[in-house]
């Protein structure tokens, strides 16, 4: 039931009151893997070593505790540290749930390649892969944009005769979908259906991401309607990604159409949800319905973010309201948020080009000066942004 800390007390409080039960074996595998799952895996390895003072010896359960908790508090190199140590030992025999287990942070850190490797490994050996082994991999390379390889392990898949489920053909129909390769993304689809594999909220999610992105609001609400004849509820996702496509299109009136629809669902908006339309309506320059929304947030308990903010600085300075931009500029701070490398981009860039060159200059001073400077300074933002603030400095200098 997910209830890790209150297992943790009954465990450490209420068995030891109790004349005549004490802590076995089982009940530190439940101990360590609750802490694991509470990010707390240093407390799951000291548990480790009571186990030992107390006579037993650690089984794959124990282990598979510890390597999942390293992968959740990203720790993947040492879990698979950990993972190397018992194949070079054999002390314990890793099972299928293990290797899973580290398939799954290698491809949670980009390391697909290295989880390939682990899968030849496991397919010469007497632990075969299953579905979930091949489906996180197939999904990593997805990611990681190499659909094609994707497709060759697919198959391999499929000839070792394990059946693909619901996540294999989604990850797959979401690659095929990335690269606009849609007849074999729709045959994948039909392939889904025709064994007899109903599509699940993320499959239709993708499917309705792929159509917004192409420009094609109508035809994702078309999967939107058999989303809903099919039994499986729309969620926050899917309206927030339909919602983004009308705004790209800018057409507002349909965005704020499929908003109400949301939440006369029952579903309540998200600050994405918000920023989304936020975002479309600056865009348009319509700032007062931007602010509407802006102010409505905090109505329904949510915060507006670094993603919100800058929304509403571009749009105000798009229609010259320097100074309105410059005290959310600074309510911003005041609220406790730190402005990132975006959006102080976005007020200098909007500074200047409204001709406030000595305060974009005196801010500019400033992010040298502080803490952010670090942040600033890195990635392609100094590399666009910074030799441009240089030029209108000159510029205005000239003149």
């Amino acid at each position: 039931m997910g209830h890790y800390a209150t297992a943790l007390s009954l465990i450490h409080n209420k068995l030891q009151q109790l004349q005549g039960i004490q802590v076995n074996f089982y009940t530190f595998n439940i101990a360590i893997n609750c802490y694991c799952h509470l990010n707390r895996v240093d407390f799951g390895l000291s548990l480790l070593g009571t186990l030992f003072k107390r006579g037993y010896t650690p089984d794959v359960t124990t282990i598979n505790a510890l390597i999942n908790g390293l992968i959740l508090q990203d720790k993947t190199p040492q879990a698979v540290e950990l993972f190397k140590k018992l194949m070079r030992t054999r002390e314990i025999e890793p099972n299928v749930v293990m290797y899973g287990t580290i398939v799954n942070g290698l491809c949670r850190t980009g390391n697909t390649i290295r989880a390939v490797s682990l899968l030849r490994i496991m397919e010469k050996g007497s632990c075969k892969p299953n579905t979930i082994v091949y489906s996180m991999i197939i999904d990593g390379l997805c990611k990681d944009r190499m659909a094609d390889d994707a497709l060759k392990l697919f198959f391999k898949m499929k000839e070792e005769g394990i059946r693909p489920d619901v996540v294999t053909y989604t990850s797959l129909i979401d690659g095929l979908c990335s690269f606009g390769r849609w007849t074999e993304a729709f045959g994948m689809l039909r392939e889904m259906l025709g064994s007899g594999i109903s599509p699940n909220i993320c499959t239709f999610n993708v499917l309705v991401d792929a159509h917004t992105k192409e420009g094609m609001a109508k035809e994702a609400e078309e999967v939107l309607e058999v989303m809903i004849q099919r039994g499986v509820d729309p969620n926050v996702v899917t309206y927030n990604t339909l919602m983004d496509g009308y705004c790209l299109q800018g057409r507002m009136d349909e965005a704020i159409r499929v908003f109400n629809t949301m939440v006369d669902r029952g579903l309540h908006p998200n600050v994405f949800s918000y920023n989304i339309l936020i975002n479309g309506y600056c865009k348009k320059m319509k700032i007062d319905e931007a602010k509407h929304l802006f102010r409505e947030l905090p109505q329904r308990g949510l915060k507006p973010d670094n993603a919100t903010f800058s929304a509403m600085l571009r749009g105000l300075f798009q229609i010259g309201r320097c100074g309105v931009a410059q005290k959310l500029f600074n309510d911003m701070q005041a609220a406790g948020i730190i402005p990132d490398s975006q959006t102080y981009g976005i007020l200098l860039d909007g500074l200047c080009k409204n001709g406030h060159i000595s305060e974009a200059l005196s801010i500019f001073l400033l992010m040298h000066s502080a803490r952010i400077n670090s942040l600033i300074l890195q990635g392609p933002f100094s590399v666009t942004f910074l030799p441009r603030v240089y030029n209108l400095m000159l510029r205005h200098t000239l003149q």
